[in-house]
């Protein structure tokens, strides 16, 4: 492993130095899911709601980012027709014969759910026929591929509503430059206005410990995410520690670019970014979002 090989300063050669410190990828049966989780979730109304999520396999995402680790769960193909629609039902069987309710749920995919190639347009009708007595389904989305797909999935669902996670991780511009997203801040904003502008609501994610932000700078950065998070009408802010295990972290700890948060700095940083002051317009009609802690862990 090549952890004291500078960092590189061009995407192409981030992408090929971000591959080249992978691990071996397990093998995938793409028609099972990885795992299930429920929790439950404060609401837009001011209640809890059982939220399930379901970890689906399919093809990886196209982006390499610095940080992510998400790839171990994917395949390299594309997702096979089919595929998804069938996670989705034998996820929902489970949790029937468990005697489990759920009124939202969550389709991760580890990857895109807009990439066509990781979950097939052809299924969209099918993957709504598993989600009958849902109130909401949360997707995951790069902002880049926020466009008529969209619509498509939307029109699928009829009066299901949808709410589209899309990774924020850090308004600190070099930073998120660095992580490899390609993506800036103009691109996630927009990206949320035309969302919102579908009446569809938008959870942002955002690192608690990114690489690239000097640690004086964490917590001024943390509360700057969650403004940006939050102008950009976030209905939802998932706070993510960062974390080793993917190789590039590791060398980026190795180069000093990098300290895993601790579960200190974790309990810090919650604490801070419940505690922020309000936005400078409290008036405004858009309500403010509900700040959660998301370790990405998921249970069989």
């Amino acid at each position: 492993m090549h952890y004291l090989t500078a960092y590189p300063d061009a995407a192409a050669a981030r992408d090929r130095f971000i591959i080249d410190l992978r691990g071996p990828r397990p093998q995938h049966n793409p028609r099972r899911f990885q795992g299930l989780s429920i929790e439950d979730e404060p609401t837009e109304r001011g209640d809890v709601a059982r939220v399930g999520t379901i970890f689906l396999t399919g093809r990886e995402c196209p982006w390499r980012c610095a940080m992510c680790d998400l790839w171990r769960f994917t395949i390299r193909d594309d997702t096979p027709a089919g595929a998804i629609p069938e996670q989705v039902a034998a996820a929902r069987r489970v949790w029937r014969e468990r005697g489990e309710q759920v009124s939202r749920l969550k389709l991760y995919n580890a990857s895109n759910f807009f990439d066509p190639r990781a979950v097939p347009e052809r299924d969209y009708g099918a993957i709504v026929a598993q989600l009958a007595g849902l109130d909401q389904v949360i997707v995951e989305s790069h902002p880049s591929l926020i466009g008529a797909r969209v619509d498509r999935f939307l029109d699928a669902l009829g009066g299901t509503r949808l709410e589209v996670a899309m990774g924020l991780e850090t308004a600190h511009p070099a930073a998120l430059d660095a992580l490899n997203k390609r993506m800036t801040l103009d691109d996630f904003a927009r990206a949320a206005g035309d969302l919102r502008r579908r009446d569809v609501s938008v959870r942002a994610f955002v690192l608690i410990g990114p690489p690239f932000v000097p640690a004086a700078e964490q917590d001024a950065w943390l509360l700057k995410s969650v403004a940006f998070a939050e102008a950009c009408g976030a209905a939802v802010i998932s706070l993510i520690p960062a974390r080793a295990g993917n190789g590039t972290m590791e060398a980026l700890t190795a180069q000093k670019l990098f300290r895993p948060p601790t579960p200190e700095d974790v309990d810090r940083s919650m604490k801070l970014v419940l505690g922020r002051s309000p936005g400078p317009n409290p008036q405004t009609p858009v309500p403010s979002p509900r700040i959660l802690l998301d370790p990405w862990a998921h249970e069989n």
